[in-house]
């Protein structure tokens, strides 16, 4: 029997009112996250990726400039349509989120301790003295040593690494059902990322959370991804499971994306692939496939007409107009089912 979806987004769509006029910086997002599951998001710096977690938690200014469409279903509730008082109490209880750099989202000017109980207090029914219990039990949790003392510390006297333990026991310190981790080991080195993506992990399968990975890194999403959905310019252009995506990617994005990893057993002097150009800013979205200008397969049937996203065999959809050739090119053997 397949698992229901904690967390569905269907049609997700987010609009920022500018000087320039309506911009859709997410345009119709739709995925499941399943109890226990890790979903990976990626695509360069101008993709959606942030703006999407952000929207799951309405983070965004709803009262000037921002803009929702579609829905998110938390256990069949849709979030967009909760009062800002509902939605507040499903921050941080029901969904958390771990941001890039956690020395900006920690408080320079209280203890450690006491932003975490602050977390407990706000959501569970207890007392300061069981929050300052359960405080400590989550820094145990994520290998922190001398939790007491650490408690009585301000952020700036941790390190990174350290800063980072502490944003994820604040996260998964009320047990989250579904937990957003947006870039968490950007700012770390190589061995604290490896401890923290292990620690997440661990967790993930301990406290059976469903989790939104974001990153740029391809290999840490081989790592510890069940599935993995690639975003370009707001959009999702494949979605499929991490195996598949990595043995027989199949949008030319994708592709790319997988060519531009470096190979640490690869020829010294072949040179790095680059996806040629950037991507377009929100102002000026191309008017058929967003990939167009930058895709070697490209023709007028992609400039001038938007492709769907569709589902092949394996669940793998894919949003191109010649997956086809695509698949020739492979030598794949995939059945188009709609």
């Amino acid at each position: 029997m397949e698992k229901q979806p904690l967390l569905e987004l269907k049609n997700l769509k987010t609009h920022f009112h500018t000087d320039d006029g309506k911009l859709t910086a997410v345009d119709g997002i739709s995925f499941q996250v399943k109890k226990g599951e890790i979903l990976g998001v990626v695509g360069e710096s101008g993709c959606g990726k942030s703006v999407m977690s952000q929207s799951i938690m309405r983070l965004l200014d709803e009262k000037y400039t921002t803009e929702y469409e579609g829905e998110i279903l938390l256990h069949g509730e849709n979030l967009l349509d909760l009062p800002m008082p509902n939605m507040q109490k499903i921050r941080g209880n029901d969904i958390s989120m771990i941001f890039q750099d956690p020395l900006s989202s920690l408080n320079p000017v209280y203890t450690i301790g006491d932003q975490i109980k602050e977390t407990i207090m706000l959501h569970q029914k207890v007392n300061k003295k069981e929050a300052t219990k359960k405080a400590i039990e989550m820094l145990r949790l994520i290998g922190i040593p001398s939790p007491e003392k650490r408690m009585k510390e301000y952020p700036h006297q941790l390190s990174g690494g350290m800063q980072q333990r502490v944003m994820i026991a604040m996260a998964l310190s009320c047990q989250p059902k579904v937990l957003i981790a947006d870039e968490p080991t950007t700012a770390l080195d190589v061995t604290i990322q490896a401890q923290i993506l292990d620690l997440m992990v661990d967790l993930n399968q301990r406290l059976g959370m469903g989790v939104i990975f974001i990153t740029h890194d391809l290999n840490v999403v081989s790592e510890i991804c069940d599935r993995v959905i690639v975003m370009y310019l707001g959009q999702v252009v494949e979605e499929t499971t991490t195996d598949h995506l990595f043995s027989k990617p199949l949008h030319p994005y994708t592709k790319g994306l997988i060519k531009s990893i470096p190979q640490i057993d690869g020829d010294r002097g072949k040179e790095l692939h680059m996806i040629e150009g950037t991507v377009p800013s929100l102002n000026n979205v191309p008017k058929g496939c967003r990939f167009a200008s930058r895709c070697p397969f490209a023709d007028d049937l992609c400039k001038e007409n938007a492709p769907e996203l569709r589902m092949l065999e394996g669940n793998q959809k894919v949003r191109c107009w010649h997956i086809e050739k695509i698949l020739q090119e492979e030598e794949g053997k995939y059945d188009i089912t709609s």
